[in-house]
């Protein structure tokens, strides 16, 4: 995904696979006070999540293609 990088390739995907596992968690499992879901969060963190098994599946692991 990130072949513009050159020889940091792998190190921008590992940092690519920490900030987006981490904004998905936080948009997953986020509540309020009252315990109620935010819309919002729960759709940009199944997008954040979308992104993180993109990354991991193809250019981490090297499993699929697409």
């Amino acid at each position: 995904m990130f072949e513009f990088t050159g020889e940091y390739e792998k190190l921008v995907n590992w940092v690519f696979l920490i900030v987006t596992g981490m904004i998905a968690y936080h948009g997953i499992t986020f509540r309020d006070e009252e315990g109620n879901t935010d819309f919002v969060r729960l759709l940009f963190g199944c997008i954040a999540a979308v992104f993180f098994f993109l990354v991991l599946f193809q250019d981490v692991l090297g499993i699929v293609r697409f």
